[in-house]
Protein backbone atom coordinates (compact mmCIF):
# COMPACT_ATOMS: atom_id res chain seq x y z
CA UNK A 1 0.00 0.00 0.00
CA UNK A 2 1.47 3.55 -0.86
CA UNK A 3 2.75 5.48 1.96
CA UNK A 4 2.86 9.27 2.46
CA UNK A 5 4.10 11.46 5.12
CA UNK A 6 2.40 15.01 5.62
CA UNK A 7 4.30 17.90 7.35
CA UNK A 8 2.90 20.76 9.73
CA UNK A 9 -0.78 20.39 8.98
CA UNK A 10 -3.56 21.69 11.05
CA UNK A 11 -5.87 18.95 12.13
CA UNK A 12 -9.39 20.28 12.45
CA UNK A 13 -11.29 19.74 15.29
CA UNK A 14 -14.35 18.31 14.63
CA UNK A 15 -15.44 17.60 18.40
CA UNK A 16 -15.45 21.64 19.67
CA UNK A 17 -12.41 20.97 21.36
CA UNK A 18 -9.17 23.87 20.37
CA UNK A 19 -6.95 24.26 17.24
CA UNK A 20 -3.96 22.04 17.69
CA UNK A 21 -1.05 23.70 16.82
CA UNK A 22 0.77 22.09 13.27
CA UNK A 23 1.44 18.63 13.31
CA UNK A 24 3.10 15.50 11.04
CA UNK A 25 0.39 12.86 9.71
CA UNK A 26 1.80 9.63 8.35
CA UNK A 27 -0.09 7.47 6.35
CA UNK A 28 1.14 3.92 5.80
CA UNK A 29 -0.22 0.55 5.01
CA UNK A 30 -3.67 2.19 3.77
CA UNK A 31 -4.32 3.91 7.98
CA UNK A 32 -3.16 7.05 9.64
CA UNK A 33 -0.27 5.54 11.19
CA UNK A 34 1.24 8.29 12.78
CA UNK A 35 0.30 11.96 14.19
CA UNK A 36 3.13 14.00 16.17
CA UNK A 37 6.72 14.67 15.60
CA UNK A 38 7.12 12.11 12.71
CA UNK A 39 10.69 10.65 12.06
CA UNK A 40 10.42 10.02 7.95
CA UNK A 41 10.59 6.57 7.08
CA UNK A 42 12.61 5.28 4.58
CA UNK A 43 11.72 5.43 0.66
CA UNK A 44 8.13 7.45 2.28
CA UNK A 45 7.44 10.75 0.13
CA UNK A 46 6.74 13.81 2.18
CA UNK A 47 4.31 17.13 1.40
CA UNK A 48 5.10 20.38 3.10
CA UNK A 49 1.37 21.03 4.66
CA UNK A 50 2.58 24.63 5.21
CA UNK A 51 -0.03 24.90 7.91
CA UNK A 52 -3.26 23.71 5.62
CA UNK A 53 -6.18 22.03 7.24
CA UNK A 54 -6.76 18.41 7.74
CA UNK A 55 -10.41 16.46 7.87
CA UNK A 56 -11.08 12.88 7.31
CA UNK A 57 -12.28 12.32 4.03
CA UNK A 58 -15.65 13.27 2.81
CA UNK A 59 -18.77 10.64 2.28
CA UNK A 60 -22.00 11.57 0.04
CA UNK A 61 -24.01 9.23 2.10
CA UNK A 62 -26.66 9.19 -1.04
CA UNK A 63 -25.90 9.37 -5.06
CA UNK A 64 -27.31 7.81 -7.67
CA UNK A 65 -24.04 7.52 -9.81
CA UNK A 66 -25.10 6.49 -13.05
CA UNK A 67 -27.88 9.26 -13.59
CA UNK A 68 -24.83 12.06 -12.40
CA UNK A 69 -22.36 10.61 -14.99
CA UNK A 70 -24.69 11.03 -17.50
CA UNK A 71 -25.74 14.44 -16.25
CA UNK A 72 -23.78 16.47 -18.06
CA UNK A 73 -24.47 14.58 -21.74
CA UNK A 74 -28.02 15.49 -21.28
CA UNK A 75 -30.12 18.53 -22.10
CA UNK A 76 -30.04 20.76 -18.82
CA UNK A 77 -33.63 21.97 -17.97
CA UNK A 78 -32.34 23.36 -14.63
CA UNK A 79 -32.41 26.68 -15.21
CA UNK A 80 -36.28 26.68 -16.33
CA UNK A 81 -38.73 28.35 -14.61
CA UNK A 82 -42.38 27.90 -16.63
CA UNK A 83 -43.47 24.43 -18.72
CA UNK A 84 -43.21 27.42 -21.63
CA UNK A 85 -39.46 27.59 -20.76
CA UNK A 86 -39.02 23.84 -20.93
CA UNK A 87 -41.20 23.75 -24.26
CA UNK A 88 -39.32 26.30 -26.16
CA UNK A 89 -36.14 24.78 -25.55
CA UNK A 90 -37.23 21.27 -26.62
CA UNK A 91 -38.46 22.82 -29.94
CA UNK A 92 -35.28 23.54 -30.32
CA UNK A 93 -33.13 20.35 -29.57
CA UNK A 94 -35.98 18.12 -31.41
CA UNK A 95 -34.53 19.39 -34.77
CA UNK A 96 -31.22 17.21 -34.56
CA UNK A 97 -33.75 14.68 -35.21
CA UNK A 98 -32.00 12.16 -31.67
CA UNK A 99 -33.80 11.33 -28.97
CA UNK A 100 -34.49 14.47 -26.15
CA UNK A 101 -33.45 13.87 -22.92
CA UNK A 102 -33.59 16.28 -20.60
CA UNK A 103 -33.50 16.78 -16.57
CA UNK A 104 -33.02 19.08 -14.40
CA UNK A 105 -36.83 20.97 -14.71
CA UNK A 106 -39.01 21.39 -11.53
CA UNK A 107 -42.20 21.18 -12.09
CA UNK A 108 -43.28 20.76 -8.19
CA UNK A 109 -42.53 25.01 -8.73
CA UNK A 110 -44.98 25.33 -11.96
CA UNK A 111 -48.85 26.52 -11.25
CA UNK A 112 -50.59 23.84 -13.44
CA UNK A 113 -49.89 20.49 -14.74
CA UNK A 114 -48.57 19.42 -17.93
CA UNK A 115 -49.74 17.31 -20.89
CA UNK A 116 -48.27 14.91 -23.29
CA UNK A 117 -50.28 16.49 -26.05
CA UNK A 118 -48.22 19.97 -25.42
CA UNK A 119 -45.03 17.83 -26.06
CA UNK A 120 -46.12 16.47 -28.80
CA UNK A 121 -47.18 19.62 -30.29
CA UNK A 122 -43.52 20.85 -29.88
CA UNK A 123 -41.77 17.79 -30.46
CA UNK A 124 -43.09 14.34 -32.05
CA UNK A 125 -40.84 13.08 -34.53
CA UNK A 126 -38.45 12.06 -31.54
CA UNK A 127 -38.53 10.74 -28.09
CA UNK A 128 -38.20 12.99 -25.57
CA UNK A 129 -37.83 12.29 -21.80
CA UNK A 130 -37.81 14.87 -19.51
CA UNK A 131 -36.59 13.40 -16.04
CA UNK A 132 -38.08 16.06 -12.87
CA UNK A 133 -35.89 17.69 -10.77
CA UNK A 134 -36.40 14.99 -7.98
CA UNK A 135 -36.20 12.24 -10.27
CA UNK A 136 -40.23 11.33 -9.51
CA UNK A 137 -41.54 11.65 -12.75
CA UNK A 138 -40.90 11.71 -16.14
CA UNK A 139 -42.82 14.12 -18.16
CA UNK A 140 -42.81 11.74 -21.89
CA UNK A 141 -44.01 12.80 -25.56
CA UNK A 142 -45.79 10.05 -27.47
CA UNK A 143 -42.83 8.77 -29.04
CA UNK A 144 -41.16 8.48 -26.06
CA UNK A 145 -44.02 6.60 -24.33
CA UNK A 146 -44.25 3.93 -27.20
CA UNK A 147 -40.54 3.81 -27.16
CA UNK A 148 -40.45 3.19 -23.51
CA UNK A 149 -43.53 0.21 -23.91
CA UNK A 150 -45.55 2.48 -21.63
CA UNK A 151 -49.65 3.24 -22.14
CA UNK A 152 -50.48 6.32 -23.84
CA UNK A 153 -51.91 8.94 -21.49
CA UNK A 154 -52.26 12.71 -20.63
CA UNK A 155 -49.84 13.59 -17.92
CA UNK A 156 -46.68 12.36 -16.77
CA UNK A 157 -45.03 9.04 -15.41
CA UNK A 158 -45.06 8.89 -11.78
CA UNK A 159 -43.64 7.21 -8.81
CA UNK A 160 -43.32 2.54 -8.86
CA UNK A 161 -44.20 3.25 -13.06
CA UNK A 162 -41.50 5.82 -13.63
CA UNK A 163 -38.90 3.62 -11.70
CA UNK A 164 -39.84 0.61 -13.47
CA UNK A 165 -39.29 2.64 -16.81
CA UNK A 166 -36.46 4.43 -16.26
CA UNK A 167 -33.37 1.99 -16.94
CA UNK A 168 -35.32 1.24 -20.42
CA UNK A 169 -34.26 4.94 -21.17
CA UNK A 170 -30.94 3.61 -21.51
CA UNK A 171 -31.65 2.48 -24.86
CA UNK A 172 -32.40 6.07 -25.90
CA UNK A 173 -29.09 7.69 -25.05
CA UNK A 174 -26.74 4.69 -24.64
CA UNK A 175 -25.60 4.12 -20.79
CA UNK A 176 -23.19 5.92 -18.69
CA UNK A 177 -19.11 4.64 -20.03
CA UNK A 178 -16.07 4.46 -18.05
CA UNK A 179 -15.35 7.47 -18.94
CA UNK A 180 -18.40 9.28 -17.59
CA UNK A 181 -18.15 8.01 -14.81
CA UNK A 182 -14.51 8.53 -14.11
CA UNK A 183 -14.97 12.35 -14.60
CA UNK A 184 -17.49 12.89 -12.15
CA UNK A 185 -15.26 10.74 -9.28
CA UNK A 186 -12.24 13.22 -10.61
CA UNK A 187 -14.46 16.01 -9.55
CA UNK A 188 -15.64 14.21 -6.54
CA UNK A 189 -11.96 13.62 -5.15
CA UNK A 190 -11.15 17.30 -5.66
CA UNK A 191 -13.68 18.13 -2.98
CA UNK A 192 -12.68 16.00 -0.60
CA UNK A 193 -14.95 13.32 -1.52
CA UNK A 194 -13.36 9.19 -0.41
CA UNK A 195 -16.00 7.62 -0.77
CA UNK A 196 -19.88 7.47 -1.56
CA UNK A 197 -23.43 5.16 -1.77
CA UNK A 198 -24.43 4.56 -5.00
CA UNK A 199 -28.29 4.36 -4.93
CA UNK A 200 -28.45 4.05 -8.91
CA UNK A 201 -31.76 2.40 -9.75
CA UNK A 202 -31.09 -1.46 -10.38
CA UNK A 203 -27.63 -1.54 -11.62
CA UNK A 204 -26.28 -4.84 -11.13
CA UNK A 205 -23.04 -5.22 -8.80
CA UNK A 206 -21.56 -7.01 -11.60
CA UNK A 207 -21.47 -3.56 -13.69
CA UNK A 208 -19.47 -2.38 -11.02
CA UNK A 209 -17.14 -4.77 -10.26
CA UNK A 210 -15.98 -4.79 -14.02
CA UNK A 211 -16.47 -0.92 -13.80
CA UNK A 212 -13.44 -1.11 -10.57
CA UNK A 213 -11.16 -2.01 -13.59
CA UNK A 214 -11.58 0.41 -16.16
CA UNK A 215 -10.32 3.23 -14.11
CA UNK A 216 -13.22 3.83 -12.24
CA UNK A 217 -11.39 2.58 -8.75
CA UNK A 218 -10.43 6.33 -7.29
CA UNK A 219 -12.64 6.39 -3.99
CA UNK A 220 -14.78 4.33 -2.49
CA UNK A 221 -17.80 2.86 -3.48
CA UNK A 222 -20.67 1.31 -1.29
CA UNK A 223 -22.99 -0.40 -4.36
CA UNK A 224 -26.35 -1.20 -2.82
CA UNK A 225 -29.37 -3.17 -4.30
CA UNK A 226 -33.07 -2.44 -4.95
CA UNK A 227 -35.22 -5.45 -3.61
CA UNK A 228 -35.78 -6.65 -7.22
CA UNK A 229 -31.68 -7.62 -6.69
CA UNK A 230 -32.37 -9.47 -2.99
CA UNK A 231 -32.00 -12.84 -5.21
CA UNK A 232 -28.80 -12.62 -6.75
CA UNK A 233 -27.43 -10.46 -3.93
CA UNK A 234 -28.00 -14.02 -1.73
CA UNK A 235 -27.07 -15.90 -5.10
CA UNK A 236 -23.79 -14.75 -4.76
CA UNK A 237 -23.22 -14.76 -0.94
CA UNK A 238 -23.12 -10.97 -0.45
CA UNK A 239 -23.83 -9.11 2.80
CA UNK A 240 -23.58 -5.74 4.16
CA UNK A 241 -20.13 -4.85 4.17
CA UNK A 242 -18.63 -7.55 2.04
CA UNK A 243 -16.29 -6.31 -1.19
CA UNK A 244 -17.61 -7.31 -4.43
CA UNK A 245 -16.43 -10.05 -6.03
CA UNK A 246 -13.18 -9.31 -7.94
CA UNK A 247 -12.80 -6.23 -6.39
CA UNK A 248 -11.14 -4.94 -2.93
CA UNK A 249 -11.89 -3.73 0.04
CA UNK A 250 -12.46 0.04 -1.09
CA UNK A 251 -16.02 -1.64 -3.24
CA UNK A 252 -18.36 -2.99 -0.74
CA UNK A 253 -22.19 -3.97 -0.17
CA UNK A 254 -24.11 -1.16 0.62
CA UNK A 255 -27.57 -1.05 1.80
CA UNK A 256 -30.92 -2.74 0.56
CA UNK A 257 -32.97 0.48 -0.68
CA UNK A 258 -36.86 0.92 -0.34
CA UNK A 259 -38.36 4.01 -1.80
CA UNK A 260 -41.87 4.34 0.54
CA UNK A 261 -43.02 7.38 -0.61
CA UNK A 262 -42.78 9.72 -3.39
CA UNK A 263 -41.44 13.84 -3.00
CA UNK A 264 -42.95 17.42 -2.30
CA UNK A 265 -42.15 17.92 -6.20
CA UNK A 266 -44.45 15.38 -7.57
CA UNK A 267 -46.99 16.19 -4.52
CA UNK A 268 -46.43 12.27 -3.77
CA UNK A 269 -44.43 12.16 0.01
CA UNK A 270 -46.81 10.61 2.04
CA UNK A 271 -48.47 13.22 4.81
CA UNK A 272 -50.50 13.15 7.29
CA UNK A 273 -52.15 16.35 6.08
CA UNK A 274 -52.67 17.48 2.56
CA UNK A 275 -51.23 20.01 0.41
CA UNK A 276 -52.48 23.29 0.24
CA UNK A 277 -52.70 23.48 -3.52
CA UNK A 278 -53.81 19.94 -4.40
CA UNK A 279 -55.65 18.85 -1.35
CA UNK A 280 -54.65 15.34 -1.27
CA UNK A 281 -51.61 13.89 0.95
CA UNK A 282 -49.73 11.83 -1.43
CA UNK A 283 -49.89 8.00 -0.79
CA UNK A 284 -47.17 5.48 -0.06
CA UNK A 285 -45.37 3.02 -2.81
CA UNK A 286 -46.06 0.37 -0.38
CA UNK A 287 -48.52 -0.90 1.97
CA UNK A 288 -47.17 -0.95 5.21
CA UNK A 289 -47.19 -4.86 5.21
CA UNK A 290 -45.69 -4.50 1.93
CA UNK A 291 -42.67 -2.62 3.85
CA UNK A 292 -42.43 -4.48 6.66
CA UNK A 293 -41.83 -7.45 4.82
CA UNK A 294 -39.08 -6.07 2.90
CA UNK A 295 -37.38 -4.88 6.10
CA UNK A 296 -37.18 -8.45 7.49
CA UNK A 297 -36.19 -9.80 4.23
CA UNK A 298 -33.23 -7.37 3.73
CA UNK A 299 -32.64 -7.68 7.48
CA UNK A 300 -32.40 -11.92 6.97
CA UNK A 301 -30.44 -11.50 4.22
CA UNK A 302 -27.53 -9.09 6.73
CA UNK A 303 -28.05 -6.03 5.04
CA UNK A 304 -28.64 -2.77 6.88
CA UNK A 305 -32.18 -1.29 4.97
CA UNK A 306 -32.23 2.28 3.46
CA UNK A 307 -35.86 3.16 3.47
CA UNK A 308 -36.62 6.74 1.26
CA UNK A 309 -39.67 8.23 3.53
CA UNK A 310 -39.81 12.40 2.99
CA UNK A 311 -43.49 13.08 4.35
CA UNK A 312 -44.42 12.40 7.95
CA UNK A 313 -47.03 9.58 7.48
CA UNK A 314 -43.73 7.61 5.73
CA UNK A 315 -41.37 8.30 8.32
CA UNK A 316 -44.06 7.25 10.88
CA UNK A 317 -45.04 4.12 9.13
CA UNK A 318 -40.92 3.25 8.04
CA UNK A 319 -40.21 3.56 11.61
CA UNK A 320 -42.95 1.38 12.90
CA UNK A 321 -41.40 -1.19 10.31
CA UNK A 322 -37.78 -0.79 11.59
CA UNK A 323 -39.35 -1.27 15.45
CA UNK A 324 -41.36 -4.52 14.73
CA UNK A 325 -38.49 -6.31 12.35
CA UNK A 326 -35.36 -5.36 14.23
CA UNK A 327 -33.56 -4.15 11.08
CA UNK A 328 -30.97 -1.78 11.46
CA UNK A 329 -30.42 1.44 8.54
CA UNK A 330 -31.39 4.46 7.54
CA UNK A 331 -34.24 6.88 6.92
CA UNK A 332 -33.37 8.62 3.82
CA UNK A 333 -34.47 12.04 3.29
CA UNK A 334 -36.14 12.51 6.36
CA UNK A 335 -37.39 15.58 5.09
CA UNK A 336 -40.65 16.12 7.29
CA UNK A 337 -40.33 14.75 10.69
CA UNK A 338 -42.29 15.29 13.74
CA UNK A 339 -41.08 15.24 17.54
CA UNK A 340 -42.05 11.56 18.31
CA UNK A 341 -40.23 10.51 14.81
CA UNK A 342 -37.21 12.11 15.91
CA UNK A 343 -37.55 10.77 19.23
CA UNK A 344 -37.68 6.98 17.72
CA UNK A 345 -35.12 7.66 14.98
CA UNK A 346 -32.92 7.66 18.12
CA UNK A 347 -34.28 5.09 20.07
CA UNK A 348 -34.19 2.80 17.05
CA UNK A 349 -30.29 3.41 16.13
CA UNK A 350 -31.55 4.90 12.96
CA UNK A 351 -29.39 7.30 10.71
CA UNK A 352 -31.17 10.55 9.08
CA UNK A 353 -29.46 10.32 5.81
CA UNK A 354 -30.07 13.36 4.71
CA UNK A 355 -29.55 15.91 1.93
CA UNK A 356 -29.36 19.42 3.11
CA UNK A 357 -28.90 21.10 -0.21
CA UNK A 358 -32.84 19.89 -0.88
CA UNK A 359 -33.72 23.37 1.26
CA UNK A 360 -32.25 25.45 -1.37
CA UNK A 361 -34.88 24.35 -4.34
CA UNK A 362 -37.81 22.96 -2.11
CA UNK A 363 -38.22 25.95 0.57
CA UNK A 364 -40.47 27.83 -1.10
CA UNK A 365 -42.67 24.96 -2.65
CA UNK A 366 -42.69 23.99 1.00
CA UNK A 367 -44.01 27.81 1.89
CA UNK A 368 -46.47 27.44 -0.08
CA UNK A 369 -47.97 23.70 0.28
CA UNK A 370 -46.74 23.19 3.75
CA UNK A 371 -46.80 25.84 4.97
CA UNK A 372 -48.59 24.66 8.32
CA UNK A 373 -45.71 22.65 8.76
CA UNK A 374 -42.58 24.28 7.37
CA UNK A 375 -40.43 24.23 10.82
CA UNK A 376 -40.75 20.52 10.85
CA UNK A 377 -38.43 20.44 7.70
CA UNK A 378 -34.57 19.77 7.83
CA UNK A 379 -35.01 19.64 11.84
CA UNK A 380 -31.05 18.77 11.57
CA UNK A 381 -30.54 20.85 14.86
CA UNK A 382 -33.60 18.80 16.35
CA UNK A 383 -32.23 15.55 15.13
CA UNK A 384 -28.50 16.39 16.85
CA UNK A 385 -30.17 17.40 20.07
CA UNK A 386 -32.24 14.00 20.17
CA UNK A 387 -28.83 12.02 19.53
CA UNK A 388 -29.51 11.20 16.40
CA UNK A 389 -26.67 9.90 13.83
CA UNK A 390 -26.98 12.80 10.44
CA UNK A 391 -25.05 11.36 7.07
CA UNK A 392 -25.11 14.03 4.61
CA UNK A 393 -25.96 13.74 1.26
CA UNK A 394 -26.76 14.83 -2.18
CA UNK A 395 -29.23 12.73 -3.92
CA UNK A 396 -26.93 13.78 -7.10
CA UNK A 397 -27.88 14.31 -9.41
CA UNK A 398 -31.12 16.02 -7.56
CA UNK A 399 -28.48 18.50 -6.20
CA UNK A 400 -24.90 18.37 -7.45
CA UNK A 401 -22.51 15.94 -5.79
CA UNK A 402 -20.72 18.33 -3.60
CA UNK A 403 -20.94 18.21 0.25
CA UNK A 404 -19.28 21.22 0.35
CA UNK A 405 -22.90 22.85 -0.76
CA UNK A 406 -24.36 20.57 1.83
CA UNK A 407 -22.23 21.59 5.16
CA UNK A 408 -22.86 25.36 3.37
CA UNK A 409 -26.54 24.82 3.73
CA UNK A 410 -27.17 23.30 6.97
CA UNK A 411 -24.86 26.10 8.56
CA UNK A 412 -26.28 29.12 7.08
CA UNK A 413 -29.83 28.10 6.29
CA UNK A 414 -29.65 29.32 2.43
CA UNK A 415 -27.56 30.15 0.34
CA UNK A 416 -24.57 33.06 1.14
CA UNK A 417 -26.52 35.64 1.33
CA UNK A 418 -29.49 34.24 1.71
CA UNK A 419 -31.63 35.35 5.06
CA UNK A 420 -32.10 31.73 7.17
CA UNK A 421 -34.68 29.88 6.56
CA UNK A 422 -36.05 28.50 9.83
CA UNK A 423 -32.77 29.73 11.70
CA UNK A 424 -33.80 27.62 14.79
CA UNK A 425 -32.77 24.78 12.94
CA UNK A 426 -28.93 25.93 12.00
CA UNK A 427 -26.16 23.30 13.16
CA UNK A 428 -22.35 24.35 13.37
CA UNK A 429 -19.61 23.70 10.85
CA UNK A 430 -17.83 21.49 13.04
CA UNK A 431 -21.38 19.33 13.22
CA UNK A 432 -22.00 19.87 9.98
CA UNK A 433 -18.07 18.13 8.63
CA UNK A 434 -18.68 15.33 11.07
CA UNK A 435 -21.96 14.26 9.31
CA UNK A 436 -20.03 14.27 6.29
CA UNK A 437 -17.11 12.00 6.50
CA UNK A 438 -18.85 8.33 7.78
CA UNK A 439 -18.10 8.63 11.15
CA UNK A 440 -14.14 8.97 10.62
CA UNK A 441 -11.59 10.74 12.62
CA UNK A 442 -7.88 11.70 12.50
CA UNK A 443 -7.03 9.03 14.73
CA UNK A 444 -3.39 6.65 14.69
CA UNK A 445 -5.27 3.52 13.16
CA UNK A 446 -8.45 5.47 11.28
CA UNK A 447 -8.37 4.86 7.40
CA UNK A 448 -5.89 6.86 5.67
CA UNK A 449 -8.51 8.59 4.24
CA UNK A 450 -8.00 12.56 4.11
CA UNK A 451 -8.66 16.00 2.80
CA UNK A 452 -6.44 18.85 2.95
CA UNK A 453 -7.81 21.96 2.80
CA UNK A 454 -6.42 25.38 2.00
CA UNK A 455 -8.65 27.45 4.50
CA UNK A 456 -10.11 26.36 7.96
CA UNK A 457 -13.61 25.34 7.15
CA UNK A 458 -14.83 26.31 11.07
CA UNK A 459 -14.67 29.63 10.06
CA UNK A 460 -15.39 30.17 6.44
CA UNK A 461 -18.26 32.32 5.53
CA UNK A 462 -21.30 30.54 3.53
CA UNK A 463 -19.15 31.07 0.08
CA UNK A 464 -16.22 30.13 1.14
CA UNK A 465 -17.56 27.19 2.75
CA UNK A 466 -19.50 26.48 -1.26
CA UNK A 467 -16.33 27.33 -2.88
CA UNK A 468 -14.09 25.22 -0.59
CA UNK A 469 -12.18 22.39 -2.82
CA UNK A 470 -9.40 20.04 -1.17
CA UNK A 471 -5.67 20.51 -2.43
CA UNK A 472 -5.07 16.82 -1.23
CA UNK A 473 -6.80 14.06 -1.18
CA UNK A 474 -5.90 10.51 -0.30
CA UNK A 475 -7.76 6.89 0.03
CA UNK A 476 -6.34 4.64 1.69
CA UNK A 477 -3.13 6.64 1.51
CA UNK A 478 -3.12 6.68 -1.90
CA UNK A 479 -3.19 10.24 -3.31
CA UNK A 480 -6.30 10.81 -6.01
CA UNK A 481 -6.58 14.46 -5.85
CA UNK A 482 -3.27 16.62 -6.29
CA UNK A 483 -2.85 19.87 -6.31
CA UNK A 484 0.29 20.28 -4.56
CA UNK A 485 2.54 18.41 -6.91
CA UNK A 486 2.87 15.33 -4.42
CA UNK A 487 5.49 12.83 -6.31
CA UNK A 488 4.00 9.33 -5.47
Amino acid sequence: MPSLLLRQVRVVPLDGSAAAEPADVLLANGVIAGIGAVAKPQGVPEVDGAGRWLIPGLWDAHVHLGQWALARRRFDLSGTSTPEEVLALVAQAGRSGQPVIGMGHRAGTWMREVTVAELDAVCADVPVVLVNGDFHHGWLNTAALDALGLARRDGVVAEAEWFAAYPRVAALEGPAAPDDYRRVLCDAAARGVTGLVDFELEAPWRDWAQRWHEGCDLIRIRWSPYAGQLSSVTAAGLRGGTRLPAADDRLTVGSLKIISDGSLGTRSAWCCEPYADTGGCGAPNLSPAELSALLSEGHQARLRVATHAIGDRALQVALAAYAATGASGSIEHAQLTTDSAIGDLARLGLTASVQPAHLLDDHETTDRVWADRAERCFTFRSMLDHGVRLAFGSDAPVAPLDPWLAIATAVHRGRPGDEPWHPEQIITAAEAIAASVDGRQIAVGQPGDIALLDANPLTADAAGLTSMRSALTCVGGRVVHDEMGVAC
